[in-house]
């Protein structure tokens, strides 16, 4: 059963029936397609296209042909091409003539566009749930090992001491503006192009406005060219994707690092590490190492669904069937990877003691020079100074508190001996209790705002 064939005197190619057809990957649209067949109906009713007892035969029959798909029992036959073919036969089949009535004004641009939309929403929901999972495994963990000390980074060189929950929750405030992104697409995608035809419009009394409030969307796309040709909220949603991918692969990779000998400041449950087929003694963070990995076939569906989209002329073009594999594919992606990794996050173990042995006190060199600072020093002299004491310290292979209050006012003289309380990771620390910083009580109110937000959504 083609919808299309009038013009034609021959068959279609099997090797073009093949390239062409794409109900293998667009039939887990089933359950949307449907559902705009059921808003359709209705509006075909207001419009006076269909008797109320057809709209009813029409919305029954659909009804068992989604029951078939939800219970696995739906039998696909060769012609049918994509998921608008094989429900519109299915239907033919359950109610006869009035199926045909159903696509009366209707395209299949108008509606696969609708139907991705529709499907794109609840997966928005979907995802956002699993980044809610995640953020929420972070804030617990956080809470629970909220004293800990331990080396911050940059450029991979150890730089300032910070607590092991301020790194931790580095990456809640990643995943929140993830989820502030899905949000914000999803306000873009609930928007229904239904009724726009093929690309100049609806030539019936189509109520655009009813139609879109029957599907639960914010109001109809204003031009019906630009409604068959969109798929900017599929872009925004695979690069929303694809930033979450590369936010939970800076994690990822932290948490490799720190698992690794070098480190040892953590350790992940076994339930998420694998061994190795030759060496019995390796316990490897895969779980890590695959969500790292992940982020580069995010990265690859948005760059697939850009380049598709990039040299098309103006409304449909049959390039556009390529935008469903690399969404449904980020899609998967996001719903394997999230769960797996909230359950490393509530499995690391933190050590206490490898952290604390990490710390190297030039990692309070900064603090040296805010000690002159507090005296009225300027900062860029300061910061000169207190390298000298950095570099006068490592030509002896002392750590900084091992030298004499000389060595200090050797350099300046605004040195007194109090300088040596300076040599305190925790007090270090507690120095940065400004909003974001990473001192006990700042972090405390970083873990407030964060389960205040968890709670408001």
């Amino acid at each position: 059963m083609r919808l299309w064939g009038g013009r034609f005197s021959g068959e279609t190619d099997d090797r073009m029936r093949r390239f062409h057809d794409s109900f293998g990957f667009d039939r887990r649209l089933y359950a949307a397609d449907i559902r705009g067949s059921v808003a359709y109906a209705a509006a075909l009713l207001r419009a006076g296209l269909i008797t109320d007892d057809e709209r009813a035969a029409i919305v029954e029959g659909l009804g068992q042909v989604k029951q078939e798909f939800d219970d696995g029992t739906f039998e696909p036959l060769p012609g049918d091409e994509d998921i608008h073919t094989a429900v519109e036969r299915r239907l033919t089949e359950i109610v006869g003539s009035p199926a045909g009535k159903l696509h009366t004004g209707r395209s299949r641009n108008d509606q696969i566009a609708l139907d991705v939309r529709l499907w794109l929403i609840m997966s928005i929901d979907q995802v956002s749930a699993l980044l809610t999972g995640v953020q929420s495994a972070i804030v617990d963990k956080a809470e629970v090992h909220s004293g800990l000390v331990m080396p911050g980074y940059t450029h991979l060189q150890a730089a300032q001491p910070v607590l092991f929950a301020h790194w931790l929750m580095s990456t809640f405030w990643m995943l929140e503006r993830d989820r502030d992104r899905l949000a914000d697409c999803r306000r873009r995608t609930a928007v229904c192009p239904l009724g726009s035809g093929a690309l100049a419009g609806n030539p019936f009394a189509i109520d655009r406005e009813a139609l879109a409030a029957d599907l639960g969307m914010e109001s109809a796309t204003p031009n019906s060219m630009d409604a068959v040709a969109d798929r900017d909220f599929i872009a925004e949603f695979l690069f929303a994707a694809a930033l979450i991918g590369i936010h939970t692969s800076r994690l990822a990779e932290d948490v490799v690092l720190y698992t690794s000998p070098g480190y040892r400041f953590l350790s992940i449950g076994e339930a998420y590490s694998t061994g190795s087929s030759l060496m019995p003694q390796k316990r490897n963070p895969d779980s890590m190492e695959l969500a790292r990995g992940k982020a580069g076939r995010l990265i690859g569906d948005l760059v697939s669904l850009l380049t598709v989209l990039k040299g098309l002329p103006s409304t449909y073009n049959k390039d556009m069937q390529e935008d469903k594999e690399p969404l449904f594919d980020a899609f998967d992606t996001l719903m394997l990877t999230l769960p797996v990794l909230a359950g490393v996050v509530g499995t690391i173990t933190p050590h206490a003691e490898a952290m604390r042995a990490a710390l190297d006190e030039a990692m309070l060199a900064t603090d040296l020079a805010d000690y002159l600072v507090r005296r009225g020093m300027p900062f860029r002299e300061a910061h000169h100074i207190s390298g000298r004491i950095v570099r006068r310290a490592e030509e002896r292979d002392v750590p900084l508190s091992a030298l004499a209050l000389d060595d200090f006012r050797a350099e300046s003289d605004v040195f007194e001996s109090d300088v040596f309380t300076v040599f305190d990771f925790d007090s270090s620390v507690a120095r940065r209790a400004v909003t974001g910083g990473t001192a006990p009580e700042a972090v405390a109110a970083q873990i407030d705002a964060a389960r205040a937000r968890l709670s408001s959504r």
